[in-house]
């Protein structure tokens, strides 16, 4: 049995590209992984997506990405990239992003194989030298300081008077902007609770608990002052007095009756509001019909019409009493 060669160039071979990464296509890529592995039930699904970005010689910024679609796969095995997909998906990216550019592709294997070779060469009509991103999972480790990716840039290797397309390694930068670095800082302090949510919620509750336990204190403390159980402050009572007295009296006829009659004429101003302007748009629309219809009616002979709401209802009024 041939063994199959390696892809990948030694790593005495570097690349001189300055390639930087942002955490944007790094989120994309692990959320469209943990997502294919949910809906397939399979560990190692098939992921494949495109990298947009910007390139300036041979500096190379990734910027976003969005996942691309497979045909179905021929007799042969051979996978082949939907390309009216990633070309409207290009488009409709350029249109929103137009300084980013399809700078190559992504997708989740241990190392490269003569398979990401072939797929690789269907992008080349769109790029000449398109990338390579792949998410190695089966690498990652908790104590691992670096991210389980790899970036391949492609070229010719010259063997034996024969060629053939191959990978060489590309190191990378993770690079981050103002609102990167806020997103990314918010993402890491909600993880610390599971979630942004529950973080805030726990953050709410706390507050609501340390009021509570204060309010028991002060209860308390009037009990015992009316019961002679505790000494008699009246600069704190004359405190707790003045609080009480600014809160609202919200549980007293007068109070609801107030609110009541508040709210129903915000209610009854907005209703108004509405209805003059339902009026008003309704008035400009009969307006309009009766400017297209007046050339009509005076190509039959029946003379020129009056315009508006008013005078069409007089001149109604008017026949009728007649």
């Amino acid at each position: 049995m041939q063994t199959e060669l390696p892809v990948v160039l030694p790593s005495s071979t570097s690349s001189t590209l300055s390639l930087a990464l942002h955490p944007l296509p790094v989120l994309n890529i692990s959320e469209h992984l943990t997502r294919a592995k949910v809906q397939t039930g399979n560990p190692s699904p098939n992921v494949l997506g495109a990298l947009l970005g910007t390139q300036n010689g041979r500096d190379i910024e990734i910027v976003n990405s969005f996942e691309l679609a497979l045909t179905p796969t021929t007799e042969s095995g051979e996978e082949k990239v939907d390309h009216e997909f990633l070309a409207a998906r290009r488009d409709q990216y350029k249109q929103v992003f137009p300084a980013l550019e399809f700078i190559g592709w992504y997708t989740v294997a241990p190392i490269p194989t003569a398979k990401h070779i072939s797929l690789h060469e269907q992008f080349l009509p769109y790029l000449p030298t398109p990338l390579l991103l792949i998410l190695q999972p089966s690498k990652l480790d908790a104590s691992a300081q670096s991210l389980p990716l790899k970036a391949y840039e492609p070229t010719i290797e010259i063997k034996d008077r024969k060629s053939r397309s191959v990978f060489v390694e590309v190191p990378f930068s993770m690079e981050t902007g103002e609102a990167e670095r806020i997103a990314v800082d918010w993402t890491v302090k909600g993880a610390e609770g599971g979630t942004s949510l529950v973080s805030h919620l726990q953050t709410q509750r706390a507050a609501i608990k340390m009021l509570h336990d204060r309010i028991l204190i002060l209860i308390q403390y009037v009990t015992g002052v009316i019961a002679n159980q505790a000494p008699r402050d009246h600069a704190t009572l004359r405190a707790l007095g003045s609080l009480i007295a600014s809160l609202p009296a919200s549980e007293s006829a007068a109070f609801r009756e107030e609110f009541d009659t508040e709210f129903a004429d915000v209610q009854l101003t907005a209703y108004l509001s509405r209805l003059t302007k339902t009026t008003d748009t309704l008035n400009n629309l009969v307006d309009k019909h009766l400017v297209f219809t007046a050339g009509r009616i005076e190509d039959r002979g029946n003379g020129p019409r009056r315009r508006g709401l008013g005078g069409r209802m007089g001149m109604e009024w008017g026949n009728e009493r007649n």
